[in-house]
């Protein structure tokens, strides 16, 4: 009985929390409605309308543009209960799922599913049109000021995490900021901020990857735009977006643009140490949200408010806080250009001050160990040294593997190698001494008796024990 006394007790205070009448939910300060309408294309998207009960009206609107990934309303929930307890009716959509990709992404189209949004709010009873504006978080700070820059429609912006340079360029600073916090640097980080995004770049695997957010702002003439960004971004680079944010309004001749840093937040404006983790707030897949960073939520429903009452704030720009690291242009757009990035040339290819390169000096082909079809036949000269080998005490030529008369193939590869294996080397210190009794090494050289070798590669693993050997 007392798992059916439990259920009771939760049934009582789901219905004192909600209660549905004609579509509407009430919640404790706040009435949600499920609404349908026609985004780009035709598509038909599915959002929630949030509105604080009692309100005096018209009151101003806001639409909520996501940012990548699937972007359900619920990941959204705070944001959209903090503005629309404010007094401001709020828009919460789910994202597009036809048209939208890891591989194919359309900003254009994502604008027109926003400025139907806007066209919805607009159409609302109780919601004053002159005032309805968007917000857009991370990827949404690229799609908001394209979509405010189609339509007069949209009366001011807010951008979180929105980022300055290109969507390629972006997440290169995403991924090598990643890796150093886990403690990858070095020639893997530079692979991956150099040929392997341009090898995804050129393929066309990362979609939108040219996009450039700055033509959009310079046609912000005159909406109020409030630009934010977590102090702990790791995601994308905030004191190199804001400086761009701040050269392109003002390119606008854009009045009332603010810039601000939002204390002890992350990417998405919620709580963090250090911007890798996220501080209480609900689940999301299995992942803590974290909860609105302090403050974050009052800077923008107030900026709100004095833009609805016609007094939007003049323009200006906070400090930025420190960032990590610098991005990184992606030069060109083939990795192949990574390859042929201009290097120091080797020191004997230097140019001479005439301003020609000298050529390499030819050396005489000594003794080679035929091991390929790559050997020197007798005479040949070649630009690196060849390999000489002392073999009882005379200089003698290996016969070349591909020359007449020689043998062919792996055969010939084996055979090479089982006699020179049989060969017995002897030691001799790279300036010998007088010699002395045979089988004897000079006094004061440190060599043992009799020593021999039996193959090359004990040789070149014991180079440190024997001295100049070269084989």
């Amino acid at each position: 009985m007392a798992w059916v006394a439990s259920a009771a007790l939760f049934a009582a205070l789901g219905a004192r929390a909600e209660a549905t009448n004609g579509g509407l939910i009430r919640q404790v300060g706040l009435v949600r409605q499920d609404v349908s309408f026609r985004g780009g294309g035709g598509l038909i998207l599915h959002g929630t309308v949030l509105i604080a009960p009692g309100a005096p009206g018209p009151r101003p609107g806001i639409v909520l543009i996501g940012g990548s990934g699937p972007g359900p309303r619920a990941e959204y929930r705070q944001e959209a209960e903090a503005f629309a307890r404010a007094g401001i009716t709020t828009l919460v959509y789910d994202k597009r799922t036809v048209g939208y990709s890891r591989t194919h992404l359309d900003f254009g189209l994502l604008a027109d599913d926003a400025l139907a949004g806007v066209r919805l709010l607009r159409d609302r009873k109780g919601v004053d049109p002159h005032h309805v504006g968007l917000w857009g978080f991370s990827e949404g700070g690229w799609v908001a000021p394209l979509a405010a820059a189609r339509t007069s429609d949209v009366a001011f912006l807010i951008t979180i995490a929105g980022s300055g340079h290109f969507p390629l360029r972006t997440q290169v600073w995403n991924l090598t900021t990643h890796l150093k916090h886990r403690g990858v640097d070095g020639s893997f980080s530079g692979v991956v901020a150099g040929p392997a995004v341009q090898l995804v770049g050129s393929t066309g695997l990362f979609p939108e990857a040219d996009y450039d957010p700055r033509p959009a702002l310079k046609r912000l003439h005159r909406t109020p735009v409030l630009a934010l960004w977590g102090e702990h971004d790791a995601q994308v680079p905030p004191r190199e977006s804001a400086r761009i944010f701040r050269h392109a309004l003002d390119a606008a001749g854009n009045k009332h643009s603010v810039i601000r840093f939002v204390p002890g937040a992350a990417h998405n404006g919620h709580r963090t140490t250090d911007g890798f983790d996220r501080i209480g707030g609900p689940y999301f897949h299995g992942k803590p949200l974290g909860e609105l960073a302090p403050g974050y939520a009052h800077t923008m429903t107030s900026w709100v408010r004095a833009v609805a009452a016609g007094h939007p704030p003049t323009s200006s720009t906070a400090p930025a806080p420190p960032q990590a690291t610098s991005s990184i242009p992606v030069p060109g757009h083939s990795w192949s250009t990574w390859l042929a990035r201009p290097r120091p040339a080797p020191r004997r290819l230097r140019r001479l001050p005439s301003g020609r390169c000298p050529a390499p000096r030819p050396h005489r082909a000594r003794r080679s160990l035929a091991l390929g079809t790559g050997s020197l036949h007798r005479g040949e000269h070649s630009a690196v040294p060849a390999r000489r080998l002392r073999t009882g005490g005379r200089r003698r030529r290996a016969r070349h593997v591909g020359a007449p008369g020689g043998l062919a193939g792996g055969a010939a590869l084996r055979a090479r190698r089982a006699r020179v294996g049989r060969r017995r080397f002897r030691r001799r210190p790279a300036q010998a001494p007088r010699r002395g009794k045979r089988g004897v090494a000079p006094a004061g050289t440190g060599r043992p008796r009799n020593g021999r070798v039996r193959s090359v590669g004990r040789v070149v693993g014991s180079a440190a024990a024997l001295g100049p050997v070269v084989t």
